[in-house]
């Protein structure tokens, strides 16, 4: 694939198309096309600029036409505006007198002038292994870089942004963290996508008696008091499923297990899991358009729980229970017959999110957060 090819590819990359989308415009297979993108982990590689005491191809041309002149370095570099040591070692360097070719001699110190730098965790093995350490607990790259300012504030050594941390992952010629480490992201991608790639819109049932999320008390909103939650269904495979939910104040996690999708089966699982919460831990509960929860207006009686429902195609309105879906899938990979955890299993998955740190706690855990709102009302 020529230079020229490889800068169109990397231009519809970071514009958010799909591998076989750029495959299909450059006439090419999508194998070619992933193993450009993948070389260098999704992300676009920075464009080469020559620096600005280096010798250009016009000055090798006139080098070359020099040569064949019969001229002296010195009056060659004397031309150019150069000192003759410069034009001695370039004439040294592509063949002497006699072969020096100056687009061959270009093309030659162009690929001889990468000089890959260093990443910050190639120069820090402390660092390094801490991050690691921390990557194979499940933690993600954001939280270890938050987490690495609280547990060092005096030392401005062990600090490192996620993205560093991702692009050491996912740019394996780094040769930095191994490879292994990347199953521990809760996204088991290996390269960075666009922030502009898109994802398909779900399609959603009629709810009889739907509430609307526009009505729901504006304390659910802002978040500022606790009890509010939002909820939804992982699938997995052979049509199994698990429930989630999710406190809007602390993001403590819970996790249901469902014997069906059905209305019937996940209304009674999630009324037996609003009983098992603290009194007056649960106020509201808002869920998407799926309608599995047809049966809402049971699962109020049972519970005195209010259940609001999202606009359609709107799952950004559920932006916690959506962000824990995906945190789930380091837990229960797409595939994954959900149906064989148990409820203690889950639990334990559950565990282990709420007593992870999260950014938007200040790294604090969703357990110390949940555990502080249940000491204080007593």
């Amino acid at each position: 694939m020529s230079d020229v090819q490889k800068r169109e590819v990397w231009r519809r990359w970071k514009e958010g198309q799909s591998l076989s989308d750029i495959a299909r415009a450059l006439g090419k297979v999508p194998g070619s096309i992933h193993h450009v993108v993948a070389a260098n982990g999704g992300y676009v590689p920075a464009e080469r600029k020559r620096a600005a005491g280096a010798l250009t191809l016009a000055d090798r041309e006139e080098i070359s036409r020099g040569l064949a002149r019969g001229e002296s370095f010195r009056q060659i570099a004397v031309r150019l505006g150069r000192p003759p040591s410069t034009v001695s070692r370039e004439v040294g360097r592509h063949g002497g007198r006699e072969r020096y070719r100056a687009a061959q001699a270009d093309a030659r110190a162009w690929g001889n002038a990468r000089r890959p730098k260093p990443c910050l965790l190639q120069r820090d093995a402390e660092l390094c292994e801490v991050v690691a350490a921390r990557l194979a607990e499940d933690w993600s790259p954001e939280q270890i870089s938050g987490w690495l300012k609280a547990a060092y504030p005096e030392r401005e050594e062990m600090r490192v942004s996620h993205e560093t941390i991702y692009r050491s992952l996912f740019i394996q010629a780094r040769g930095v963290l191994a490879k292994e480490l990347t199953a521990h992201l809760r996204r088991r991608r290996t390269m960075r996508r666009s922030k502009k790639a898109s994802t398909a819109d779900q399609q959603r049932g009629q709810i009889r008696d739907a509430v609307s999320i526009r009505q729901r008390p504006a304390e659910a909103e802002d978040r500022a008091v606790p009890g509010h939650w939002e909820g939804d269904l992982i699938a997995g495979a052979k049509n199994t499923h698990v429930a989630t939910l999710v406190e809007r104040h602390s993001r403590f996690v819970a996790l249901v297990k469902v014997r069906g999708k059905d209305t019937v089966s996940v209304v009674s699982a999630l009324a037996r899991q609003a009983r098992r919460l603290p009194d007056g831990l649960m106020k509201s509960l808002t869920w998407d358009r799926g309608t599995e929860l047809a049966d809402h207006q049971v699962f109020t009686v049972a519970t005195d729980v209010q259940v609001y429902f999202c606009d359609p195609k709107s799952p950004w309105q559920r932006g916690s229970n959506e962000n824990t879906n995906g945190l789930l899938r380091q837990y229960l990979p797409k595939g994954t017959d959900v149906s064989a955890y148990c409820q203690a299993e889950l639990d334990q998955i559950a565990l282990k999110l709420n007593t992870r740190p999260r950014k938007t706690l200040g790294f604090q855990t969703p357990a110390d957060r949940l555990a502080a709102i249940v000491a204080s009302t007593g």
